[in-house]
Order: structure tokens, then C-alpha cells, then sequence
């Protein structure tokens, strides 16, 4: 067969790829000025508040809790992440991630809750306090995972293999695996939900095209602009009666008195560790709770390298991503110490305003980290807030996942899209990443529990948490086959990708490494990266 001619000067060529984003307005290292600073780093809190009341609100009422436990829990889960969220960007991966609620823990945290010992409990508040309790030591030794993974620097033997194209399917399934939280929530009050997306995306998107004055503004502050809009909207249909007459389900997603959450909030009060008294230990669920803690890892590797592409920075190094896992893990302790209910991983909404405000600074970051302890103390101030009908955030979350989303398709400009070895790969992971978790959710919905179903409710959970994850399966299928498939052949290397990142493998061999992870008060001489 005939080679193609060589393409003259003036035809068109395929974009070159790029190490780093280049249309980001402020990167990992280039702060914003403080006002600016500021209010994008309320933005963060503000987007980071659906996640924070959506997982105690689902969880507490069945662990036995009122409006009052509710509240304290949430006000537990924002000081905590605001806490987690410093840790992380200082002494971490240094990357501009929140660090919040996971809903990768919900499933055996809600094992927990149905657990006999506490079923014969007939005093709800001291069923919640029991229940509480049993999640505490479970999170104790699930966190022991990742700081062991982590801090040893086995995570970072693991993610060495990685290559751009094992990557794509675990990247883009972070954010396009959640989609059952993006218009299925919308439409659970569609009046209040899909005015919110569609004037987000007018906002960001078509705004700038069309004024001639503050282009950076609309786009940058969006979020400020349309949830305020929205929520005002919600407040009015709330006071004139539009919900009176509605179903209960109706009234608590579309009303804005709904959450009871402000009444419950006590005006000032600190988080303080074991609050709900000593934790109590069980070996199988403890089992389940580390299996769900391995899971959260995978996951939070694959919002780990998008944050650092939407943040200008180069591919993070493995090293500095075992340190971000290791670090993780300690966020888990912290949770399990305060009472969360929940673990922690990076908020993949949060990694997704990175872009819609082409912002990947560090600091507006920890500046949000710091309104999230503020409000969380002022737990009146925090509860209003905390108060926005949850489909305006659902409304948020079907662009902000889709960005997250569209990051890991991104990493197919390292790749040959021409090889079949490429198309196989990549079609497989991204099907069986889709196609297994939906029969194990259909399943768990259908008989009330999962495909593995024995007598011990621990290895049920430590199978069907695993492959009920959209981005651990697709990871898992296309890291397994992408390492084992033809994998000596030069040819092979460069379709996959994997010499693109062979400078960024270790953390000393790009200069700019040390630019973007190095750690703060000359710390490395201490705790050097490899």
C-alpha cells in the first residue's frame, strides 16, 4: 500500500499536544490578587457545600439522628475538610484540590447502620451514637491503607506503569461516572434545577462572547452569579405558596425551609475529636471499610491528574502522588477521629470549577479551606448556606463532572487513536467501566442487595463496593491490559503514550517539578521526592 505524500506547508495539521494548558489565567504557583483571591476561594466553599450536606443529610436520619445531629454532622464534615483541604495543598500533593465527603464510603458506612447489634436499639439517639461510633473504628483502620500505600511509596511503584492511555479511562469515569448526581438531581425540582445549568453555562460560556466590558468577570464568578440568582428564585416560590399543596419529596428539594438544618445549628461551636464518645471496633467492617478505602485511592490518583492539568502544571510525578495518597489517609484518621460518618477524597466538582474559572491557583484554594473552618464554627451562618436546594448544585455538577470528564479524554493527544491495540483498549475499559457497575447497582436495586450475597455482610461489601465503582473498573481493566498486551514493542510504547511521560516518572528529572510539588519551608531537605 502507497504512503500518503508529505503534506505541504499551508495544509492543515492536527494540534500539537501540550505538557500544560496554556489558556489558564492564573496556574498553581500564580495567585490572583487577594480580593479576586478571595472571592473565588468562596466560590470553592460554596461549591463544595452540595457533596458536604447531600452525604450526613442521606446517612444521619438512618443512623437514628434529628435535625439537631444532622446539622452537628454537617458542621463536623465542612471543619474537617477545611482542616484535610490544608493538609493536603501544603504538605501533599500541593495541588489545588478540595478535600471533602466521598460518596465511595457511603455504601459500607450504610452496612454499618444495618448491622444487628444495632437494630435492637430502641432509643434513636442512642442508636445514632452507637452507629457513629462503629463508623469511627471502621474509618480508623480503613485510613491505615492509604497512609501505608502512600507514605511508603508503593502507590507511586503502581502508578509508574501508568500511561497516558491506561489513564484516559480512569480520568474521564472520576467525573462521567457520576452522572446519576448531575440531571437526574436536576429533575428531582426541574424549575429550580435547570435554570441554574442553563444559566451557568450562559454566564461562562456566551457572556464573554457578547459584552464588551468584564469579559473575565462572568466567567470567572459564575457560580457567585447564577446561585444567588437561583437561590433568590427558590426563596420567592418558596414564600408565595408555590409549594404548599406539593408532595413532601416535592417540598424538601425544592423549598428552601426544607433542610432544617438552620434551626438545628447551634450558633458557635467547635468540632472537637471523639465528640460522640470512644470509637467501637468490628473486624469485618473494618475489612469492608479498607476495600472502600482502596477504591477511594484509585479514584482520587485519577482526580489528582487532572487537577494538576487544569492547574498549568505538568504531569505530577508518582512520588508526589503516593505523598497526596499518604496524606489522604491521615485525612481519613482526622474524619474518624471528629465523628464525619464519611471518608475523604478530592472533590471532583471542585476540580471542575478549576476549569470553568481557568483558575488552578493554590492559594484561592486554602482560601476556601479557611471559609469552610470559619463557617463551620459559625454554625448558623454555615447552615444558611447549607440551605440551597441541592438540584441548583446538581444543576453545577453537570458541567463541572463533564469537565473532569473531558480532561481524561484530553490525554488521548499522547496517544496513536490509529492503532487497534489503542481502540481495543480504550473502547473495553470504557465499556466494561460502564456496562459492569450498571448490572451490580440494577441488581442492588432490584433484590435489596448486591450479586454477592452471604451471610457475612463485610465480604459482601468488600466485593461489590470494588466493581460497583465506574472509574476503579475501568482503571483496573485498562492499567491491567495495557501493561500486558504487547508491551516490549518501541512501536507499542509510543501508542500508548507512555514515552510522553517518562520526564515526569521521577520527581527530579523536569525542572519544573520542583516548581509545582516541591513542599513548603524547605521541608524537601527532610522529606525528599524520588
Amino acid at each position: 500500500m502507497a504512503a500518503a505524500p508529505p503534506p505541504k506547508a499551508d495544509e492543515l495539521q492536527p494540534h500539537p499536544p501540550k505538557e500544560q494548558l496554556a489558556s489558564v489565567s492564573f496556574c498553581i504557583t500564580s495567585p490572583p490578587p487577594w480580593p479576586e483571591a478571595i472571592i473565588l476561594g468562596f466560590q470553592h466553599f460554596i461549591v463544595m457545600l452540595g457533596t458536604t450536606v447531600i452525604i450526613p443529610s442521606a446517612l444521619v436520619p438512618q443512623m437514628g439522628g434529628g435535625n439537631d445531629e444532622k446539622a452537628r454532622v454537617i458542621q463536623t464534615l465542612l471543619f474537617v475538610a477545611g482542616i484535610n483541604t490544608l493538609f493536603q495543598t501544603f504538605f501533599g500533593s500541593r495541588l489545588p484540590v478540595v478535600m471533602g465527603g466521598s460518596y465511595t464510603f457511603v455504601a459500607p458506612t450504610i452496612s454499618i447502620i444495618l448491622a444487628r447489634r444495632y437494630n435492637n436499639e430502641a432509643d434513636s439517639r442512642e442508636k445514632f451514637l452507637r452507629t457513629m461510633r462503629g463508623t469511627q473504628g471502621a474509618l480508623i483502620i480503613a485510613s491505615t491503607i492509604q497512609m501505608i500505600l502512600g507514605f511508603s511509596g508503593l502507590w507511586r511503584n503502581v502508578v509508574r506503569l501508568l500511561s497516558p492511555l491506561s489513564a484516559v479511562p480512569l480520568i474521564s469515569l472520576v467525573g462521567f461516572g457520576l452522572y446519576e448526581l448531575g440531571f437526574p438531581g436536576v429533575a428531582k425540582c426541574v424549575e429550580i434545577g435547570l435554570p441554574e445549568l442553563i444559566l451557568l453555562v450562559a454566564f461562562s460560556q456566551y457572556l464573554p462572547q457578547v459584552l464588551h466590558f468584564g469579559k473575565p468577570i462572568f466567567g470567572r464568578f459564575g457560580v457567585l452569579f447564577t446561585v444567588s440568582i437561583v437561590w433568590l428564585y427558590a426563596y420567592i416560590l418558596t414564600i408565595s405558596g408555590a409549594y404548599k399543596n406539593a408532595p413532601p419529596k416535592t417540598q424538601v428539594h425544592c423549598r428552601v425551609d426544607r433542610s432544617g438544618l438552620i434551626s438545628g445549628a447551634p450558633w458557635i461551636r467547635v468540632p472537637y475529636p471523639f465528640q460522640w464518645g470512644a470509637p467501637t471496633f468490628d473486624a469485618g467492617e473494618a475489612f469492608a471499610m479498607m476495600m472502600t478505602s482502596f477504591i477511594a485511592l484509585v479514584e482520587t490518583t485519577g482526580a489528582f491528574i487532572a487537577a494538576s492539568r487544569y492547574a498549568s502544571a505538568t504531569m505530577i510525578p508518582p512520588s508526589i502522588i503516593s505523598r497526596g495518597i499518604g496524606w489522604q489517609g491521615i485525612s481519613i484518621l482526622i474524619d474518624s477521629f471528629f465523628g464525619t460518618a464519611n471518608g475523604t477524597s478530592v472533590s471532583v466538582e471542585n476540580v471542575g470549577l478549576l476549569a470553568l474559572t481557568h483558575v488552578g491557583s493554590r492559594r484561592v484554594v486554602q482560601i476556601s479551606a479557611g471559609f469552610m473552618i470559619f463557617f463551620a464554627i459559625l454554625g448558623k451562618f454555615g447552615a444558611l448556606f447549607a440551605s440551597i436546594p441541592l438540584p441548583i448544585f446538581a444543576g453545577m455538577y453537570c458541567i463541572f463532572f463533564a469537565y473532569v470528564g473531558a480532561c481524561g479524554l484530553s490525554f488521548l493527544q499522547f496517544c496513536n487513536l490509529n492503532s487497534f491495540r489503542t481502540k481495543f483498549i480504550l473502547g473495553f475499559a470504557f465499556f466494561m467501566g460502564i456496562s459492569v457497575p450498571q448490572y451490580f447497582n440494577e441488581y442492588t436495586a432490584v433484590a435489596g442487595y448486591g450479586p454477592v450475597h452471604t451471610g457475612a455482610r463485610w465480604f459482601n461489601d468488600m466485593i461489590n463496593v470494588p466493581f460497583s465503582s465506574k472509574p476503579f473498573v475501568a482503571g483496573l481493566v485498562a492499567y491491567f491490559l495495557d501493561n500486558t498486551i504487547e508491551t516490549h514493542n518501541n512501536t507499542v510504547r509510543k501508542d500508548r503514550g507512555y514515552h510522553w511521560w517518562d520526564k515526569f516518572r521521577s520527581f527530579k528529572k523536569d525542572a519544573r517539578s520542583e516548581e509545582f510539588y516541591s513542599l513548603p519551608f524547605n521541608l524537601n531537605k527532610f522529606f525528599p521526592a524520588v
